[in-house]
């Protein structure tokens, strides 16, 4: 009974499978299903490893400037503030990697979100940069992290990272998610959570929740003209559907805000450049 109950959560991680409840909300079993296979102290654990990992061996490198810390640590505060509402132990840690040539953003579990100057640079305003921060976010939210590393290296491997106990597995994990691999393999369903979700923080944070959708098309018309620089764009692929789904969420949620913000974006790109 218990190996069928576990291959029923192992295919619901897969498919990202929700179904009703009585109050008419939606359940996500994938998120119920992982936070029964590892816990929110080796979410962070693991989180922690991976780090150690992305620092040692992959040698990425943070940027020192404060003044561009303190930018995206101002435009991610109310948005992860938004989504503490949604899983409230989450301890989020940002950190903004120095590398110009990477558009790209990710998390991972525990609540550490990394960002590229590349998606800075890329960005023609804050309300973008902020569709993308909330999107990455609802990953953790969404414990849709989790749910991809289970699927992909196990979760005996998961807690022995978790536990610093398996620095190979730390280290392929590492290596995929500083781009030298295929990054996290979202489902289609936690992608479209994602979306949501990213988009209700953003409006909560008073950006215009439309920020994520212009990142999408904007990206999508640069990459046959830049191939291999769009990392985010190859992880999260903006089809026709899914950018009409997202459209169609905010509208009927009535999602608003009016900050696009383009100045102090602006301040910030010419610190980059220099």
């Amino acid at each position: 009974m218990k190996r069928i109950l576990s291959v029923v959560m192992a295919l619901s991680l897969a498919m990202g499978f929700t179904t009703g409840c009585a109050a008419g909300k939606k359940v996500n079993v994938g998120r119920t299903a992982a936070s029964l296979f590892i816990s929110d102290e080796q979410e962070a654990q693991l989180g922690k490893q991976v780090k150690q990992e992305l620092e040692t061996k992959e040698k990425i490198k943070y940027v020192e400037d404060p003044a561009v810390v303190e930018y995206v640590n101002t435009v991610a505060k109310p948005i992860l503030q938004a989504a503490n509402r949604d899983r409230a132990n989450v301890k989020w840690k940002l950190h903004v990697i120095d590398d110009p040539k990477m558009v790209n953003a990710f998390a991972t579990p525990g609540g550490y979100l990394y960002v590229y100057t590349g998606l800075l640079l890329a960005a023609d305003n804050e309300a973008e940069l902020a569709g993308v921060l909330g999107h990455e976010a609802a990953h953790v939210t969404g414990r849709h992290s989790a749910q991809a590393l289970m699927l992909q290296y196990g979760q005996e491997a998961l807690i022995g990272v978790a536990l610093g106990k398996n620095p190979g597995t730390a280290a392929q994990i590492a290596a995929s998610l500083a781009g030298t691999g295929t990054g996290l393999a979202f489902s289609r369903g936690n992608e479209t959570e994602a979306d949501e979700l990213g988009a209700k923080y953003t409006s909560a944070a008073g950006y215009d929740p439309r920020g994520l959708v212009s990142f999408f098309q904007k990206l999508a018309s640069a990459e046959s003209k830049t191939p291999g620089f769009m990392k985010w764009l190859s992880t999260h692929p903006p089809s026709a559907d899914r950018v009409q789904h997202l459209n169609s969420y905010i509208a009927k949620n009535n999602l608003t805000g009016s900050n696009v913000g383009t100045d102090r974006l602006a301040a910030i790109k010419a610190i980059l450049k220099k």
